[in-house]
């Protein structure tokens, strides 16, 4: 299959990407060569840990090649002993992959480890037949003696949803499954949800009606995919938005529609599964995370549970991107925490060629050499662009003046005289006079042209000026500028698939961190979902952080419109 670019450039795309699956889940990704294994392992769904910022120096990144063994790097041979090295093993953060390969990665190597220190300190249940259904049990899931027992986490995402079921005690995973939250339907943000659900009783219990529907068949397939029967699942766990786990738990949300967007229910939720509409084993407990206040909900609880962010020595910040992003900064013992509306974007919605990162997705998109390479989920004939890819494009429009600083898109002769001929040769106008950028040239054979627009520019403008303009906030009210953050921590299936240095040439990520500082650590939402079904203590410190956190009401600071404002245009690096 070749992929015909803009002016007759052609690549085979297919042939140029390599298959690596990874070990002990079976799951793979195709990926160009050159790419780097975290990034590989991260469109799994796969955190590897890297806190050294993948510098090489931690050293907690080690995966065992199984086969597509590559040349040792100069870190990894200081890392690791040499015996190891013989072995396969290789530091993943300085590893790149040039041809198919299997990989094992440990589970010391996984980001959330320390799951195992909380489930090794908390209390199992197990209790007999006899006792059950029994609403008392609640530390935190019932175990059936002598019987198989499993519980599903759902990270509940404006935008995607995601299950993975486990096996318990201990929580190891036997399956994971991903779909679209049917509630786009009803608009594809928080706010025209809320709009939608205030119409009547009809309409909000419409919108519930559909999430469930969504999450029993999520369950179904989980069970299919394990070989587990509903009758095996004794709890259920769930991490989203504040305005997601109201709608699923059918609370009002009228007060979210307006100052001070205070949640109705700010408490965790725990009620019987069947009650709650889910088909599960006896006794099944639903658990909803506690909220932080406004849109700040349990998956920012998650977040900062599972990555321990407030217990850090120096300043911590972690952007979780999305559909509605969330922005934590932890300092001195104090955690400060606030929502922006991104919008979705980052989703490939109302994005002109924009989709999920689904097959036939450009999911990325490199300009090395003079040439422009794209890679395409999946390996087959793209169509569409997903929202990293987006981020990569923006990022290579700036850097070679193809777009300035205010998101204007350059015509052809407007580029600068020594600007790089494969990008200049990609600008072009349309027939309303817009600049656009073309990504891939449409065939005979049906195959779409795949370009960006310049409203998609101004999409990503809102999306990325809305959380940037957040992170300038709380900077200010904690006192701090962006070069004295120890850590950046990027969360969200979303922000498992930016690269670094072109999230922060547009403005994401502050251009004043280091890029050793930042680090990836996953869908936290899910992460955290599923600490607290396994884990006691999870439960608890879920608990404390909502009440422990300082919530922050953007709309309401005087400051945050002409941030806003500000964070529109894109930094001059």
């Amino acid at each position: 299959m070749i992929v015909r670019f803009a002016r007759g450039v052609e690549v085979g795309e297919r042939e140029k990407q390599v298959k690596i699956t990874f070990e002990p889940t079976g799951r793979s990704v195709w990926v160009l060569p050159g790419t780097g294994l975290l990034e590989a392992a991260s469109q799994c769904g796969l955190t590897i840990d890297s806190p050294c910022g993948g510098v090489g120096t931690c050293g907690k990144c080690r995966v065992r090649f199984i086969s597509g063994i590559p040349q040792a790097s100069e870190a990894g041979e200081e890392m690791l002993e040499a015996a190891d090295v013989q072995a396969g093993w290789r530091l993943a953060c300085q590893t790149v992959v040039e041809r198919d390969a299997v990989i094992a990665i440990p589970e010391t190597s996984l980001f959330a480890e320390q799951l195992q220190i909380l489930t090794a300190s908390s209390e199992v249940v197990e209790v007999s037949a006899d006792d059950l259904p029994s609403k008392k049990v609640t530390t935190p899931v019932a175990l059936l003696e002598g019987e198989r027992n499993f519980a599903i986490a759902f990270d509940l995402g404006t935008t995607t949803l995601v299950g993975e079921l486990l096996e318990l005690p201990g929580g190891a995973e036997r399956a994971i499954a991903a779909g679209i939250n049917p509630q786009v339907s009803f608009g594809d943000d928080v706010v025209s949800r809320i709009g939608r659900a205030c119409q009547g009783q009809a309409q909000a219990r419409e919108m519930r009606d559909v999430i469930i529907d969504a999450i029993n068949k999520l369950v179904d397939e989980l069970c299919e995919k394990a070989q587990v029967q509903r009758g095996e699942i004794r709890g259920l766990g769930f991490a989203g938005n504040t305005t997601m786990q109201h709608l699923l738990c059918g609370l009002d949300v009228s007060s979210l529609a307006a100052l001070p967007f205070a949640p109705a229910r700010a408490e965790s939720y725990q009620i019987d599964a069947e009650e709650f509409g889910i088909s599960a084993g006896p006794g099944a407990q639903v658990y909803v995370m506690p909220v932080i206040g406004g849109f700040v909900g349990g998956d920012t609880v998650a977040g900062i549970l599972t990555t321990s962010m407030g217990q850090a020595d120096g300043p911590v910040l972690m952007i979780d991107i999305g559909t509605n992003g969330e922005i934590v900064l932890a300092r001195g013992g104090e955690i400060l925490a606030a929502s922006a509306a991104a919008g979705p974007a980052f989703e490939g919605a109302r994005i002109a060629c924009g989709m999920r990162a689904a097959a036939g997705a450009i999911e990325k998109v490199v300009l090395a050499d003079g040439k422009l390479r794209c890679s395409v989920i999946g390996g087959v004939e793209p169509i569409g662009i997903c929202g990293s890819a987006l981020v990569d494009v923006a990022a290579e429009m700036l850097r070679c003046g193809a777009m300035d600083s205010v998101g204007k898109i350059a015509a052809n002769g407007d580029m600068p005289a020594d600007s790089c001929a494969e990008l200049r040769g990609r600008v072009r106008q349309n027939s309303d006079g817009q600049g656009e950028f073309v990504l891939v040239e449409g065939n005979d054979n049906g195959s779409p042209e795949v370009s960006i627009k310049q409203r998609d520019i101004r999409e990503l403008q809102l999306a990325t000026g809305a959380l940037r303009a957040g992170v300038g906030i709380l900077l200010k009210q904690a006192h701090l500028a962006a070069g004295d953050l120890h850590r950046v921590l990027i969360a969200g299936g979303f922000g498992s698939f930016i690269r670094r240095a072109n999230a922060q040439r547009i403005g994401l990520i502050p251009s004043q961190v280091p890029p050793e500082r930042i680090s990836y650590v996953g869908n936290v939402s899910l992460h955290g979902a599923k600490w607290v079904l396994v884990s006691v203590l999870a439960r608890q410190k879920a608990e404390d952080l909502a009440r422990q956190v300082k919530h922050v009401e953007l709309s309401a600071d005087t400051d945050f419109q002409m941030a806003f404002a500000e964070a529109m245009i894109f930094p001059e690096i």
